[in-house]
């Protein structure tokens, strides 16, 4: 079973496809999307980085074994299972061919739709209708061929599933308003499909479809040019002084628009200023990574315990009790274990600020999942930004008394991963770790 890192930018929808290909073989993949692990326009730069993955793009994957790959799709096929690449020599060309569609067909017109309204790409309003007329004729494609097919290739979710959606998955996000979607019943049902299966859930969270069109922000493109130094400034002078020449210049060499959709992408990773949720707060004495590095390299009860109860800071940081709100629908174990890990990839932003240990008890059938968590501040650190709410909600959320027994033993039982869990009436299974 191949095992590795996986170095991406946060929500990178070219990384979600080997993630979810992941998922469905069971392969153990760590993510390396943030800083010290990996800092999107700096670490994919350093020599070491370019000797393995030389043109340093990222999705880039490293195996436990020293084994690497650059490219999404061929990351994900070597992550994915055999019935995910195609059960038959034909199936097989088929899963290729859709996924060949999606790179060369959906991207293009995707992205010049989608990226002005994120604020990464100047608009241009030819362009952009021109985007919307391909967008549809590419979903009235999708939808004759799904009209008598539930999944692209065969009878189950394969690598031609994942790719597409994948590439589609911005769209309907951002501008696949109702109205626009309306005419495709068999696309939206086939992506609806995909979307909530447990192995697509565990890396996307909830995916909430459009419900009003997005349009471009001028004030937002403002804000994100300052990112944008040297050259891409001198081109964007050209593009004022000469609207129509660039656009022809751009159409035709196919290399320059993959730049200028690398370009964007680049913009895409990072992200728009905005105020650190915990600016505010005053300086604690609680160093949280001292902690986390004695909880990591020492004995938690013997060393770990002691130290945090020793120097945990009451006035700056709170601690609470989560409960998974829905145990009926944990069903095969591994499925349990990826809700958590997905969303643990998605709350990669709080983890300066957050430490966590998180259980799932019972098994096959009758579980349930709860944790501990530690947060900056004394509020639900969930509610403090839209990047962090996508789990949260399903999750039942109690702040405990620092000084309480019941604090003090819980955090001893769901930290050491040992103890009697009165509470849950259900044994260990199996626990993760948020640091």
């Amino acid at each position: 079973m191949a095992a590795g890192t996986l170095y991406t930018y946060p929500e990178n929808w070219r990384a979600f496809k080997a993630l979810i290909a992941a998922q469905y073989s069971g392969a153990k993949v760590q993510v390396a999307s943030s800083p010290p692990q990996f800092h999107f326009g700096q670490t994919n730069k350093t020599p070491d980085f370019l000797k393995k993955f030389p043109l340093g793009k990222v999705p880039a994957f490293q195996g436990d074994d020293g084994f690497c790959l650059f490219e999404s799709n061929a990351i994900a096929h070597y992550l994915g299972s055999d019935a995910l690449r195609g059960s038959s020599k034909e199936a097989a060309a088929q899963v290729l061919q859709w996924m060949s569609f999606a790179d060369s067909e959906i991207v293009p017109p995707a992205s010049a739709w989608v990226f002005p309204t994120l604020g990464i790409m100047q608009y241009n309003k030819q362009a952009t209708e021109l985007a919307k007329e391909e967008v549809r004729r590419l979903l009235e494609l999708l939808n004759e061929h799904l009209k008598s097919r539930t999944f692209l290739v065969g009878e189950r979710v394969s690598l031609a599933d994942i790719s597409v959606a994948c590439a589609l998955l911005w769209l309907y996000k951002q501008v696949l308003e109702p109205a626009f979607r309306q005419p495709f019943p068999n696309t939206n049902r086939w992506f609806s499909t995909c979307i909530n299966q447990p192995q697509f859930r565990a890396v996307l969270g909830e995916v909430r479809l459009c419900e009003k069109m997005a349009q471009f922000d001028a004030k937002k493109f403002s804000e994100m040019q300052p990112k944008k130094e040297g050259a891409p400034k001198k081109e964007k002078a050209s593009k004022e002084a000469k609207p129509q020449p660039e656009k022809k210049e751009k159409k035709a060499s196919a290399a320059e628009e993959e730049e200028e959709l690398d370009d964007c992408e680049a913009a895409l990773a990072s992200e728009p200023k905005s105020k650190d949720p915990f600016a505010d707060l005053p300086k604690s004495t609680f160093v949280l990574d001292e902690f986390k590095r004695k909880y990591s390299n020492e004995d938690t009860l013997k060393v770990a315990l002691p130290h945090f109860w020793e120097h945990f800071d009451r006035e700056g940081y709170s601690i609470w009790y989560g409960e998974y709100k829905y145990p009926e629908d944990l069903t095969l174990t591994f499925m349990s274990c990826n809700l958590i890990a997905g969303m643990f990839q998605r709350l990669e932003k709080l983890r300066k600020n957050a430490f966590g240990s998180v259980i799932l008890f019972g098994e096959n059938n009758n579980g349930s999942i709860s944790g501990i968590w530690v947060f900056r501040g004394q509020d639900l650190a969930f509610t403090l930004s839209p990047d962090w709410q996508i789990d949260y909600e399903s999750y039942t959320w109690r702040k405990l008394a620092v000084d309480s027994e019941e604090c003090k033993t819980m955090v001893k039982e769901y930290f050491a991963w040992e103890g009697d869990f009165t509470h849950v009436g259900k044994p260990f299974c199996q626990g993760k770790i948020f640091k």
